[in-house]
């Protein structure tokens, strides 16, 4: 689709040991973008374009994703893989260190990465994307365990892809749609490139066991406290992560600053990207 071509240029790495596709524009330091479920790079697409003016801004499909590389097992999913693929595609890009921006299942990411490889990450922002330690905390919170209903459904064998692939994917444009305040910010173009991207092979069963890792993922894990500056943004109207799970994020980020975006779901970058651009480059 045209939408998906523009500024930025499309290409590939190899980071630990898979094909990783992603998009690039700019000169300068890195800014690394790893975008959430059930997304990919284009849910950066706002913001691309303006960062570039001042950084290499590359724009990340996950493993999994879109036009990166799916390994069907589920081990190959595990946070500690998902760091390494970071990990990778920064020294593999030439860089000593970036600028870690992550949304959702992106931020949950970028937070390992960061706790992992302080070295690796200048600067650190993760939007509407709680500290693990933090959600995990708030699972014991019935009314944000029953917010995170769909995490045990996602644990099922081969029923959670058939009802996303289910009628033309219109299960993706659901969590897209029920999910966000700014309705406006998914077109009727952007909608059919998320489900184009979802229904390529190996897809939906990648992106799931995302989640069917979830439960190690958020296990007994000793978190560090994080020195490198911290921003969150947060979409006040994201009905799946409450704004509570932010409360206390300052035990794991010496230098935090927390930034709650009115009028806005779950997808902050694409419901309000004016206000998340200007945040970001005030930031960085």
């Amino acid at each position: 689709m045209a939408v998906l071509d523009g500024p930025w240029t499309h290409k590939f790495l190899i980071s630990n040991g898979i094909k990783l596709h992603y998009v690039t524009q700019g000169e300068g330091p890195l800014v690394l973008l790893l975008h959430g479920f059930p997304e990919f790079w284009y849910s950066w697409r706002h913001q691309i374009p303006v960062l570039a003016a001042n950084f290499k801004v590359v724009a990340l499909d996950l493993r999994g994703y879109n036009a990166s590389d799916k390994p069907p097992d589920v081990g190959s999913y595990t946070l500690e893989e998902l760091i390494l693929d970071i990990e990778g595609v920064i020294s593999g890009l030439g860089y000593e260190r970036c600028i870690l921006v992550g949304h959702d299942w992106g931020g949950f990411l970028a937070w390992g990465v960061a706790d992992t490889y302080p070295e690796r990450v200048q600067k650190l922002c993760v939007l509407n994307a709680p500290h693990p330690a933090k959600f995990r905390e708030g699972l014991l919170n019935p009314q944000q365990l029953l917010s995170s209903w769909y995490i045990g459904l996602f644990q099922l064998p081969w029923l959670p892809e058939a009802l996303l692939e289910w009628n033309d994917y219109q299960a993706i444009v659901t969590i897209l749609q029920s999910n966000a305040v700014n309705q406006a910010a998914f077109s009727p173009t952007d909608l059919e490139v998320y489900k184009n991207a979802a229904g390529r092979r190996g897809c939906l069963r990648a992106m799931l066991n995302y989640y069917r890792n979830l439960g190690p993922g958020l296990g007994e894990r000793d978190w560090s406290i994080l020195n490198m500056p911290t921003l969150m943004l947060w979409g006040e109207g994201d009905k799946t992560l409450s704004q509570n799970l932010t409360i206390g994020t300052e035990a794991y980020a010496r230098d935090l600053r927390i930034h709650y975006i009115p009028h806005c779901g779950h997808w902050v970058q694409q419901e309000q990207p004016q206000l998340v651009n200007q945040y970001l480059s005030e930031f960085l």
